[in-house]
């Protein structure tokens, strides 16, 4: 039996990894500036995370939701306590598609209403309902092409009033910043309209946080940025630093009834110790303010190198656009600087998702190889 779809990307085979560095089986050390998409939050191999899971699996590592399970408990309330949504509801899952179907369930469910708006270059998984509210014809199968949804430009305030002026939008969907888009940010005070907008119209705001949140923006949600809450936000990535978990997070008016939402593996003795341990390492060691931080300096620096068409983001999403592919600059980041990058749905785009405990030294080490590989490429 061999493995179906498996490209990979990059001729590089990993055996070792620590802080934000990966090591192949000849030696080779590289800087990790993707974080596998943005899921290694705290740096890999976290002494303490490790820790925790490590003594988690000596109890117990699964049962399911069937008997009483604490540490799901534990976990909700230090989560509410950090976001900011302490009032709101928590149901686990195992990964970002399934956070945003259930979010679109339960938003369905509590309104009565099935109409969707997303916008254009969004993405939000590969499950039935969420990729048919993602803006890419190339995954949407005819059987994901039931949902009735309309995708507007980002920041199209204009065309969003006029889609929720009838009144029968169940919900709107929008990334706090789009990342397989290409970094792209919603305006703040578009979200503030979007906000209020879905108040006066009996729709639902659904943030998907699952790349730009967990302090990756330098709030702990990128919509925080515009001081807005959201009556559903969706959780993944970083959320468990490389252990599968994802949660939706509900708002308490909406009340989902028992067996509404379900998951066999969701929010498991395992998955509880890693998310938590995470959570513990960022406000510990204040990874929040360092991605403000060090993102600032990569902004600032980038934007003064040369070949630079548009720097785009906050903390540490970044999106760097050339006039010209970026495929050759990638490879030769990887190959002559040993620095791992990602890309988007944009060809012109770099992007940027380096762990949230990134130092100053090697923002200044990842600066240099860029300079180095551009150097390289308009030879």
């Amino acid at each position: 039996m061999k493995l179906f779809d498996v490209y990979p990307l990059l001729d590089l085979e990993p055996v070792k990894a620590q802080d934000r560095h990966v090591f192949t089986a000849d030696g080779n050390q590289y800087l990790d500036f993707y974080s596998g998409h943005g899921v290694i939050s705290i740096g890999h191999s976290h002494p303490h995370y490790v820790n925790q899971i490590n003594h988690q699996l000596r109890d117990i590592g699964f049962y399911s939701n069937s008997v009483q399970n604490p540490l799901q408990q534990k976990f909700a309330t230090k989560l509410g306590k950090l976001s900011g949504y302490e009032d709101y509801q928590l149901f686990l899952s195992n990964s970002g598609a399934e956070a945003n179907e259930n979010a679109l369930k339960a938003a369905s469910f509590h309104n009565g209403k099935s109409k969707i708006v997303a916008f254009k270059k969004a993405f939000h998984g590969r499950t039935s309902a969420a990729i048919g509210i993602t803006d890419n014809d190339k995954y949407v199968a005819p059987v994901n092409k039931s949902a009735e949804v309309t995708f507007l430009e980002l920041n199209d305030l204009e065309g969003l009033q006029k889609e929720l002026a009838g009144g029968d939008v169940c919900a709107v969907i929008v990334e706090g910043i789009q990342g397989i888009g290409g970094i792209n940010i919603p305006d703040d005070d578009f979200l503030q309209n979007v906000s209020q907008l879905c108040s006066e119209t009996d729709a639902l705001l659904i943030c998907d946080e699952i790349q730009s949140g967990y302090g990756r923006s330098g709030q702990f949600f990128a919509h925080q940025h515009a001081g807005i809450k959201a009556d559903i936000v969706t959780v993944a990535k970083g959320m468990g630093n490389g252990f599968p978990v994802a949660g939706t997070i509900i708002h308490p008016d909406i009340e989902p009834f028992y067996g509404e939402l379900g998951s066999t593996f969701g929010g498991n003795h395992l998955a509880c110790a890693a998310a938590t341990a995470v959570l513990n390492v960022i406000e510990n060691e204040n990874l929040i303010e360092n991605a403000a931080q060090r993102g600032q300096e990569l902004l600032e620096r980038l934007e003064n190198l040369p070949q630079v068409e548009e720097v785009r983001g906050r903390g540490l999403m970044i999106g760097i656009e050339f006039p010209f592919p970026i495929k050759e600059l990638r490879h030769t980041l990887i190959e002559e600087e040993q620095v791992l990058t990602g890309v988007s749905s944009d060809p012109n785009v770099l992007r940027l998702l380096p762990p949230l405990s990134v130092t100053q030294n090697e923002v200044n080490q990842f600066i240099t190889a860029l300079e180095n590989a551009l150097k390289l490429c308009m030879a």
